[in-house]
């Protein structure tokens, strides 16, 4: 097929348990859409690609010549976006650790693609990828330099959402961007001439701002505390700090903003709950403006993406009030969709482009 006409890229954009997908056609001169959908679980991935191949096939279009998948996180040896073989799928088994609730599902999906789909490139598209050059005041964890030697250090994430608001941007990128992700989970990450410098997120996905059922960033004397005085151990712990603590765990009601909104309204004990857990997430989102502000020496440009971030203005404006202090005005902030499927269908093209 010719690459004028562009070439057929499928991208697999996997949650820890929901998928995403779009089927591109990809050229130099850009890419356009011709199938995108979700799959709600992840829990049989090969019934999940095999549906997506049914309706591929369907409406009458071509075979992929690659699959592209979201990775969340690479670990310390899978650095940059790169064509899967064997040597990086082991890899990629190995950062399990660093992110068990993502990587393991997406791996499968790997498999799953690889088994539907054989004889074609699969490439990984990792989120820490956009992260991966921070300098290391940002990059290095305050911990003893044995352990800081088994890759324990701030790798980030919502990567390939920030990559894509750049590339989004395009000539209209200002030297000083700071990008507030909001959705389920959420981070804040500065950027300097299109390039991470820093990010709220840390080792995994569960530090930084407060999210939907994620702590984010609490002081680590509190672990400690509930493992001596509570006997929690390691499961106990993810659980605490990756499912039951966020919003939800303020609220007492749910980690969906939607339903926090709603609830607010009331003039009961659960209504001052559900107001008490927004007015946290927003000024925790707040905090961190002002930190990656700090950062950047000042912001040309405040860009809000994700489900929150994208469709709740109420939730922006809260978010906003007293950045005026900073210099950051209605004027300098944006909207924007994190277009994660058409990035990692881009990055697929580009890695499986044929030799000249």
């Amino acid at each position: 097929m010719s690459d004028d006409l562009g070439r057929p890229v499928l991208a697999l954009n996997a949650g820890s348990s929901s998928l995403k997908f779009g089927f591109f056609m990809v050229g130099a001169s850009g890419s356009r859409v011709l199938l995108s959908g979700a799959e709600e679980t992840l829990a049989k991935p090969q019934a999940a690609v095999a549906r997506i191949a049914q309706r591929m096939e369907a409406q009458g279009l071509p075979a992929p010549i690659a699959v592209g998948h979201r990775i969340v996180h690479g670990g310390p040896q899978c650095r940059r976006h790169t064509l899967i073989d064997a040597a990086v799928m082991w890899q990629l088994e190995a950062a399990t650790a660093f992110a068990p609730l993502h990587v393991p599902p997406a791996l499968a999906l790997v498999r799953a693609a690889q088994a539907c789909f054989s004889g074609i490139a699969q490439v990984a598209c990792l989120d820490t990828a956009f992260h991966a050059g921070m300098p290391d005041v940002a990059r290095t964890l305050p911990l003893p330099r044995e352990l800081r030697a088994l890759g324990i250090e701030r790798y980030g994430f919502h990567g390939l959402s920030g990559e894509s608001i750049v590339r989004q941007l395009g000539s209209d990128l200002p030297p000083r961007v700071v990008i507030a992700h909001l959705g389920h989970g959420a981070s804040v990450t500065a950027v300097a001439q299109g390039a991470s410098v820093d990010t709220s997120m840390g080792l995994t996905p569960t530090g930084g701002v407060i999210m939907s059922t994620r702590c984010g960033d609490i002081d680590p004397g509190v672990l400690a505390y509930v493992v001596r005085e509570h006997g929690y151990d390691a499961a106990q712990l993810e659980a605490l700090i990756d499912q039951r603590s966020g919003l939800l765990g303020i609220s007492g009601l749910s980690g969906d903003m939607r339903e926090l909104h709603a609830a607010a309204a009331s003039t009961s004990a659960s209504g001052a709950d559900a107001r008490l857990a927004i007015a946290m997430f927003c000024a925790s989102v707040r905090k961190q403006i002002a930190a990656m502000a700090v950062v950047l020496g000042g912001v040309d440009l405040l860009v809000f993406t994700g489900g929150i971030g994208e469709n709740d203005a109420s939730t922006r404006a809260f978010i906003c009030e007293g950045l005026e202090v900073l210099g950051i005005h209605k004027a300098m902030t944006r909207v924007s969709p994190a277009q994660e499927e058409e990035l990692i269908a881009w990055r697929t093209w580009q890695l499986t482009q044929p030799p000249n």
